[in-house]
């Protein structure tokens, strides 16, 4: 549906610099659309390299009125809220994108085609991200494992470490190299930057790893296939990460985590019972041996390590990347401040 001559704008009303934010900052830092703007009017005017570590003139405006005089033509909702469903006071805001005759890229779990339906015309379209496309995949059997091909699975410590970002890095970097590679996007994000993917979290929890399974046995081509990550083994709400071990049988695992992290993010800030980040090492062994089941599946490795170091300065970024490589003894980088060159090289 998107095309990639359309100007879009990214609707993060309130909510620029926050993690709900990574549908909006993933698309700048790595889609391949023009961004004329960034609605936010509680920080409209302000610059947007404040907020996000990104080398971008995007201006961030308070209305859409402005973001359609700069040439907008799709409004994407950049801020994915907790639970992911439309907040009420949205409504307005897409009413009157698709009243101009903007369409619309929905990232969230309520089908919004559905509910704007009389309000489309003739050429305008809302793409409903986390939909799935097509007939329900059969239910997953190790078919996988079959495959000559290198299968990088993004796992992590936590929701939110860099999974996506990571993964794009490696992808990008190994095209910019000339490599047979591709990125099978799991998450809407992926989705909206590589145009194609799977909505995991709307599968069925019996369809999911067939589903990620179908779309790795499509990339069979591909020598390199880097898939994207969701979720974590140690948190105690995510089921995500399992199917995508079990569908995509990874010959290569990369672990995400951020930098001096002691407990869950996500479960600390929600929880009276934050859950503690084992040592490393454990989590490395924890990925391991769900992958290889005792024996009975695919045995996999965690290669190498891409460490989030981005709320500390250089020095201290360098001295983190330094302690968790002697403490684990596998390459470790932090993919988007210095490259992703160690890790891509020990894949290939």
């Amino acid at each position: 549906m998107l095309k990639s001559n359309q100007k879009l704008a990214l609707f993060c009303e309130a909510t620029i610099g926050h993690p709900y934010t990574k549908m909006a900052e993933g698309i700048l830092r790595y889609g391949p659309n023009e961004c004329v703007a960034v609605i936010d009017s509680k920080a409209a005017g302000q610059n947007l390299q404040d907020f996000w570590k990104l080398d971008t003139d995007v201006p961030i405006v308070g209305t859409l009125s402005e973001a359609i005089k700069l040439g907008a033509e799709v409004l994407v909702l950049g801020t994915t809220p907790s639970g992911g469903r439309l907040p009420d006071e949205w409504k307005n805001v897409i009413s009157q994108a698709l009243k101009s005759g903007m369409s619309v890229v929905n990232g969230l779990h309520d089908k919004l085609s559905t509910v704007f339906s009389s309000e489309l015309k003739t050429n305008q379209w809302i793409w409903d991200i986390r939909a799935p496309v097509g007939q329900l995949p059969r239910i997953g059997d190790a078919r996988a494992a079959d495959l000559n091909n290198k299968r990088v699975l993004m796992v992590g410590t936590d929701m939110g470490v860099g999974k996506m970002t990571a993964g794009l890095e490696i992808y990008k970097h190994l095209k910019d190299n000339n490599y047979n590679a591709n990125f099978l996007a799991s998450g809407q994000t992926g989705i909206a930057i590589m145009g194609t993917g799977i909505p995991l979290d709307a599968y069925s929890v019996d369809h999911a790893g067939g589903a990620v399974e179908r779309m790795v046995l499509d990339a069979a081509e591909n020598d390199i296939v880097i898939v994207e990550g969701q979720g974590s083994l140690l948190h105690p709400g995510s089921t995500a990460t399992l199917p995508l071990i079990r569908g995509s049988c990874p010959t290569h695992m990369i672990l995400c985590h951020r930098a001096q992290m002691t407990h869950l993010d996500t479960t600390s800030k929600n929880s009276e019972n934050p859950v503690e980040v084992p040592p490393i090492k454990d989590v490395i062994a924890l990925n391991e041996a769900v992958a290889h089941a005792a024996g009975a599946l695919f045995k996999s490795k965690v290669v190498g390590i891409c460490l989030n170091t981005r709320e500390l300065d250089e020095h201290s970024a360098r001295a983190e990347i330094k302690k968790l490589e002697f403490e684990v003894g596998l390459p470790v980088e932090d993919p988007v401040r210095f490259g992703v060159a160690k890790i891509s090289n020990t894949l290939l």
